[in-house]
């Protein structure tokens, strides 16, 4: 008999939006704008299929910029949503965002970490058996901050400001994510 437990709590997989599920064309806020990555469903495949809650954690700030408005975030999120549900059979367990510009200093913006801490509370996730996927430093640098684990930096320019993230994965494309994904799920001995 072991004396092992299992860790408590969800394992999830946190997604930025635009440059990870859509292609970034910069303050993407209509349906006509929106195309999703190239790889995105046969990952979200892969982490649903795996038991992961699979979670947005996005940077809106061309709300507060007044570029587009809450509502057309929220019609844009539901868009996104219904696609992933045609096509999968299942969404985004939940979609969190910072509608705020960089100027306001809010605490909910990346790098700083109260979405991925608001996902915490609200599903009991466990970081150590979570990921964060993103194109940008402040995802990683916000991945740091909130505890997750494990991140997947999809960059192909490195940047000396990753340096101190711990657990850092770099990929060139974001249908590397499964690759590496399995790897660290499936350590080869």
């Amino acid at each position: 008999m072991s004396n092992a437990t299992k860790k408590s709590g969800t394992k999830a997989v946190f997604f930025d939006r635009d440059g990870i599920i859509n292609k970034d064309i910069g303050y993407v806020y209509k349906q006509e704008d929106f195309e999703f990555q190239d790889g995105i469903f046969d990952l979200l495949k892969f982490c649903k299929e795996r038991g992961y809650l699979l979670l947005v954690v996005t940077n809106q700030s061309g709300i507060g910029r007044g570029f587009y408005t809450l509502e057309d975030f929220k019609k844009l999120s539901s868009y996104m949503q219904s696609q992933v549900q045609a096509r999968l059979g299942f969404k985004f367990d939940s979609i969190y965002f910072c509608p705020h510009s960089p100027d306001e200093e809010c605490e909910c913006r990346k790098p700083k970490s109260a979405m991925i801490e608001q996902a915490k509370k609200d599903y009991n996730v466990n970081l150590d058996e979570s990921f964060i996927i993103g194109d940008k430093i402040t995802d990683m640098q916000a991945g740091q901050e909130g505890g997750i684990r494990h991140k997947l930096f999809v960059s192909k320019a490195f940047s000396s400001q990753v340096k101190n993230i711990s657990n850092l994965h770099t990929l060139a494309t974001l249908s590397e994510a499964r690759e590496v994904m399995n790897n660290i799920l499936n350590p080869k001995i």
